[in-house]
């Protein structure tokens, strides 16, 4: 879908439109259609989309379809702004899935996995945002799709190498957290160039503000009954997060995400 084709040109102006006239529903139900349509067109073959891989029992109705236009766009837009940019794969699950970097599991939430340069969703995850963690909307869902392409850069920026090299430093400040942040304010990246193609409508920054806050280390250690311990944070409090995203959205360059080099977070 992010090709340089006439075919793929005309897609990418349809879901402009589905998405301005319909929102982010619209564009997965084109997805959907248009998917539906090559099957047919294909004899029956079976045909996969280009940016996702779909394991056994993975759903395939118009949520993944939402998922893996997502996807493609974020990644269409890291690809304007890095020459050299090479595309991550997604798979989406049930359950749990083989990784290079182990069994995936649903739990864990969704991860971006360096070693095999994949995106790993089990839409589980996005239910539970909605129903337990009260962040709904898709532009919550597209916000953790866009962190975890987030992280796809920094591989390729080698980011993410460097941090392992130096033992990652988890807590309150260290390696890992300045790490997530950093993904949080790329989503934000991608927030902006969705903006400037007045591709949001009134509500999808609030909404992926919502889910960045309901993800925040504080926010679930103190949802789950425990106290607040911030020398076990991993991905930042909740203020935090919904700051660097907004750096990121705010600026539009990810010459904006440089938490490593931050004083505070």
């Amino acid at each position: 879908m992010g090709g340089g084709g006439g075919g793929g040109a005309m897609m990418g102006i349809i879901m402009m439109l589905a998405r301005s006239r319909f929102g982010w529903l619209g564009v997965a139900v084109v997805v959907v259609g248009y998917f539906v349509l090559q099957r047919v067109d294909l004899g029956g073959q079976q045909q996969a989309a280009a940016v996702a891989q779909h394991q056994p029992g993975a759903p395939q109705d118009e949520e993944g379809a939402f998922v893996g236009f997502v996807f493609d766009d974020v990644q269409d837009t890291w690809q304007r702004l890095l020459p050299d940019y090479e595309r991550a794969k997604l798979v989406l699950f049930t359950g749990s899935t083989r990784t290079a970097c182990g069994i995936g599991e649903s739990a864990t939430g969704p991860f971006y996995c360096p070693p095999d340069k994949q995106v790993y969703i089990d839409l589980a995850f996005y239910r539970a945002l909605r129903q337990q963690l009260g962040a709904p909307g898709d532009f919550a869902q597209a916000y953790v799709i866009a962190h975890e392409v987030g992280h796809h850069v920094q591989k390729l920026l080698g980011t993410s190498d460097r941090v392992q090299r130096a033992g990652r430093g988890e807590g309150d400040g260290g390696l890992s957290v300045r790490m997530e942040l950093q993904a949080d304010c790329y989503a934000g990246v991608w927030a902006h160039a969705s903006q400037q193609r007045e591709l949001l409508e009134k509500g999808d920054i609030e909404e992926a503000l919502t889910a960045a806050a309901a993800i925040g280390d504080d926010t679930l250690q103190s949802r789950s009954g425990g106290r607040v311990r911030p020398e076990s944070f991993s991905h930042g409090t909740s203020a935090q997060r919904m700051r660097w995203f907004n750096a990121g959205l705010a600026a539009g360059a990810p010459d904006a995400c440089d938490t490593f080099n931050a004083r505070s977070l």
